[in-house]
């Protein structure tokens, strides 16, 4: 039943239909329209006991805060933090975002603290990659972990309770610079490199456009000359942007995960002549301890002994031939009447790839 399992998962994940008509916003990016990381260091106060321990980094960082407000504290003294957190604070900011507007930020401790649920995010400053504010973050977070202590150490934990999350949490200040009015073109990026894939996507702007408006520079970017004019560009790649088209079909690839079992085989995977048998051979290996005891009113000890019990199974194994351009649907077929396992599939796959009867790329991840 496991097998089937298995097999009918790999039919599912790995059949592919015939290349269907997609978007070109579906399948590629715009050169410059991209998001960009933000980060931020911060405290989460009014936590019910589940803050910080004794953290050097989180008291410098809370006196800190309060020297900010005119409060100083006597260097000697080393305040109660268990109700506060030291935080890291990251979120993305989309492109086109102006100032005003808002985005969602993750908060995770970096601390000791226990859970952030019930937290308060003080405002914390969002920076990028060159060291500028970009946003600032501050409100109550979402948590959906949950974590319990004991007097004795006991712990249960659900989830995660060190991370939250504040939908809208932080407060767009800067916008960043996008090259999209830079150039008097618009490169369109694919998400899966490929040469047939950016032909055709070259000719059917061509089509639409006029010859040559678009060029092919490599299998990823596709360059097309555009307007100068603001409301003109937008409107003219409102239109490519939509435009439909047929992608080439993907390498022949089989894909394996051997930590999960799941294999994953392509349309276009084909093998040649090959003749294959695979039986498994299971030992097992029990200790089994004995009382041995003396006779009544004997002078004998009372010994443990220790014995061993091996025992060894040889699965039935049979023998199928595939014969020149097997396809998907042969291979899984095979393989069913064989009735191997994960893991048994994968070592046929390794050695059909090994013997050079695989017309395909076998990645394992």
């Amino acid at each position: 039943m496991n097998v089937f399992k298995v097999l009918c998962l790999m039919v599912l994940l790995g059949w592919q239909l015939p290349a269907m008509a997609e978007r070109i916003k579906d399948v590629s990016m715009v050169e410059g329209v991209r998001s960009n990381q933000l980060v931020g260091y911060g405290l989460v106060v009014g936590l019910p006991g589940t803050g910080e321990k004794q953290s050097r980094f989180t008291e410098q960082s809370f006196k800190g805060m309060l020297n900010s407000f005119g409060i100083t504290l006597p260097a000697s003294l080393k305040p109660k933090i268990k109700n506060v957190a030291a935080v890291a604070v990251h979120a993305e900011l989309p492109p086109f975002r102006k100032p005003g507007q808002t985005i969602d930020i993750t908060v995770s401790s970096i601390g000791s603290a226990g859970s952030l649920r019930g937290g308060t995010l003080l405002q914390t400053f969002l920076k990028g990659v060159d060291g500028n504010v970009y946003a600032i973050g501050q409100g109550s977070l979402i948590v959906g972990g949950l974590g319990a202590e004991g007097l004795d150490g006991s712990k249960v934990v659900i989830n995660t309770p060190t991370v939250g999350r504040i939908p809208n949490g932080a407060t767009v200040e800067r916008a960043v610079k996008s090259p999209f009015m830079q150039n008097d073109y618009i490169t369109f990026n694919l998400n899966r490199p490929d040469f047939t894939t950016a032909k055709r996507l070259e000719k059917t702007i061509n089509d639409l456009v006029g010859p040559n408006s678009a060029q092919a520079l490599d299998a990823a970017s596709i360059r097309v000359i555009a307007p100068r004019d603001a409301s003109q560009r937008v409107s003219y790649l409102s239109t490519l942007e939509n435009l439909e088209f047929t992608p080439a079909d993907t390498a022949a690839k089989i894909i394996v995960n051997s930590r999960t079992g799941t294999i994953v085989i392509g349309k276009n995977v084909k093998l040649q002549p090959a003749a294959i048998t695979h039986g498994g051979l299971t030992v097992t290996i029990a200790e089994q301890l004995n009382v041995s005891q003396p006779n009544a009113f004997s002078d004998g000890d009372t010994v443990v002994t220790q014995q061993s019990i091996i025992d060894i199974k040889q699965d039935d194994s049979r023998a199928f031939v595939f014969n020149p351009g097997v396809s998907l649907d042969d291979l899984v077929r095979a393989i069913n009447e064989v009735g191997a396992a994960p893991g048994d599939l994968m070592a046929i796959l390794e050695a059909l790839k090994e013997a050079g009867a695989i017309n395909g790329q076998l990645v394992v991840i």
